[in-house]
């Protein structure tokens, strides 16, 4: 059997598109419980494909990078209780966002409506598959999944089996593909496909994000990259603050919303820099975590000296960088310097400060006295999600099923003429 080429894939999807759009939430939602049933019962095959993806990896990627790869078989139900969750949720499609009677007597109402096929290019996540597909088949969208070459066995996989799941509910497995080829090639088709892709969202490192925004000639969202910061004010209580930043910086380091930098108020520094070390370096035998200190902090704890980029890093691994700043504002100057607009923490007991912070910190995710790690869209009540948004026109943040919706305008009359 030949592979489908990039474009014969879009072609499809932009003519099964329509059917979806069409149909009603039941004929989604069940369509979507039955590709979280397939995935169940794939999980066989779906664990024997990982295998072939985790042992070509090997020795290529990173500890954290082959984390992000592996699957089992509680992260595949995981998986499929996500796509459940998506099915629960309110339908955006046909949604009335506004309504005006006029004068005239004509009704004019701007309804949400899908955005007809959506294009995402990823790397070695093969959960993010099953999240998209959900998430653009309930928002009524044709899915066309780019995978990278590390998880494509998995991925493969998982979407043989959402197809299943689709012609099972009686919708074409068109409405959701992979991209058989992995080269740049088949990345600079989707990023070009004028007329057949209508959103395309990478969700990758600063690279793909880069590739895609500077090259893309369909609508692109800037997704992903994520230097986050976490600023300790001298109001702040310490040991809250150090398991903030143990859970920021160590629960998962290999995704965007962890920890990058933290920040420490000059008055607090003395106290609160030794017990940072301990807490991130000396009390854990499992991943230490590398202090990379900038002048002022190098003087009160050892570590290594912070070199020109790492406070532009996004290093997604057990490292980070710490600063000493004078107060909030300081901070926040800091991080309009080197933020990727992401997501930022203030942890204070001083509500004045805190108040600034979010005022005038511009990322999407600005959060007082809580871990930036609950920068998710199931964590935002959005069931999953399909990337984070770090821009500001059209969707910021998680991106749910109304960000994966745009909106036309339904005027109804009876014989007016202008």
């Amino acid at each position: 059997m030949l592979r489908m080429t990039t474009m014969d894939i879009l072609r499809s999807a932009k003519t099964a598109a329509p059917s979806l759009a069409a149909a009603d939430t039941q004929t989604k939602n069940n369509a979507l419980l039955a590709m979280a049933d397939a995935l169940v019962d794939a999980t066989a095959e779906i664990l024997k494909a990982n295998e072939q993806d985790m042992e070509a990896a090997k020795g290529r990627i990173s500890e954290v990078m082959l984390d992000r790869l592996c699957l089992t078989q509680s992260r595949i139900a995981g998986m499929a209780d996500g796509i459940r969750q998506v099915a629960a949720l309110a339908d955006p499609v046909g949604a009335v966002q506004n309504r005006v009677e006029r004068p005239n007597g004509m009704v004019i109402e701007k309804v949400l409506v899908p955005m007809g096929v959506v294009a995402i290019i990823y790397e070695s996540r093969p959960n993010v598959t099953s999240d998209a597909a959900a998430l653009a088949l309930k928002s009524g969208n044709a899915c066309v999944l780019r995978g990278g070459k590390e998880a494509f066995c998995s991925a493969n996989a998982i979407v043989n089996a959402m197809q299943k799941g689709l012609v099972k509910a009686g919708l074409p497995k068109e409405l959701v593909q992979l991209v058989q080829d992995t080269t740049r090639q088949s990345a600079q088709e989707l990023m070009t496909a004028v007329g057949y892709v209508d959103l395309l969202i990478p969700r990758g490192g600063a690279g793909l994000i880069r590739a895609c925004t500077e090259n893309a000639k369909v609508p692109c969202i800037q997704t992903g990259t994520g230097i986050c910061h976490i600023y300790v004010d001298k109001t702040a209580d310490q040991e809250m603050a150090l398991n903030i930043l143990e859970n920021a910086k160590t629960s998962r380091p290999s995704v965007c919303n962890a920890a990058e930098v933290c920040l420490v108020h000059r008055e607090i520094a003395a106290e609160f820099l030794p017990k940072l070390k301990n807490r991130l370096v000396t009390q854990r035998q499992i991943h230490p975590v590398e202090l990379r200190l900038d002048s002022i902090a190098a003087q009160i704890i050892p570590g290594t000296p912070a070199g020109e980029n790492d406070f532009d890093t996004e290093f997604l691994d057990y490292i980070l960088a710490v600063a000493v700043v004078e107060d909030v504002q300081q901070a926040t100057a800091h991080i309009a310097k080197h933020s990727t607009g992401h997501s930022e923490a203030i942890l204070t007991a001083d509500m004045a400060a805190a108040d600034y912070f979010t005022k005038t910190v511009d990322s999407a995710a600005v959060y007082v006295n809580c871990s930036t790690r609950f920068t998710d869209g199931g964590e935002f009540g959005l069931g999953c999600e399909m990337g984070i948004s770090t821009q500001k026109l059209h969707a910021r943040g998680p991106m749910g099923l109304e960000e994966l919706c745009c909106y036309k305008y339904v005027i109804r009359g009876n014989g007016q003429v202008r």
